[in-house]
């Protein structure tokens, strides 16, 4: 994401004075909200667990909730590149390609 995609999403809620209602208590339920939104898509079906159909769907909750995770930084004080990038890190020591390459088994039972 690009710093110019995180200042029109800053700027959006600031143009609205929104600010002030956003508080990482607040913030985190929308994410989860959102979350379950883009659940939703799959909600019932089965075996199908392709995006097939579902396209303009997904990009519509993932939007919302990918906005909510940058105003969630923004409150924070975080910088999204950098928690990513640690993050990576960490999941890079977690599951070595030797170790996790073609397995679905979490980190502990490698």
């Amino acid at each position: 994401m690009t710093q110019e995609t995180i200042n029109q999403i800053l700027k959006f809620r600031d143009d609205r004075d929104w600010k002030k209602f956003h508080n990482p208590k607040d913030l985190a339920i929308s994410i989860s909200l959102e979350a379950a939104e883009l659940l939703e898509v799959f909600q019932w079906s089965g075996s199908d667990t392709s995006n097939e159909n579902k396209q303009e769907k997904i990009k519509e909750e993932l939007a919302d909730v990918i906005n909510y995770c940058v105003l969630m930084a923004d409150v924070c004080g975080l910088d999204i590149d950098e928690i990513v990038q640690d993050k990576i890190k960490r999941n890079n020591e977690k599951y070595p390609v030797e170790k996790a390459k073609g397995k679905s088994d979490k980190y502990d039972k490698l």
